[in-house]
């Protein structure tokens, strides 16, 4: 348990914070994994439309620190790479 009142303040903070990044992180997934079956089912054109909704999303999260800068660029690149491997 955290003595101070400091402490005790960083300790919401920090549980209010994750809660937040891994809403997120599961959106981030979810979209994803909603590229992924557009992919899978040859529907290009939906998959084009998920692919730049996924692009938004990683700079996003990459922006307010939820994740990676380089962990987004990755992902944008191998999304982006399947996508034209598909085409």
């Amino acid at each position: 348990m955290p003595i101070t009142a400091s402490a005790e303040r960083r300790m919401r903070n920090s549980a209010r914070r994750h809660l937040h990044n891994q809403s997120i992180k599961s959106r981030l997934k979810t979209l994803e994994r909603t590229y992924e079956t557009a992919l899978a089912t040859g529907k290009k054109d939906d998959a084009a439309t998920a692919l730049k909704t996924v692009h938004s999303a990683l700079d996003k999260a990459a922006k307010t620190g939820t994740i990676h800068r380089a962990t987004a660029n990755r992902k944008k690149s191998r999304l982006a790479l399947s996508l034209a491997k598909a085409k």
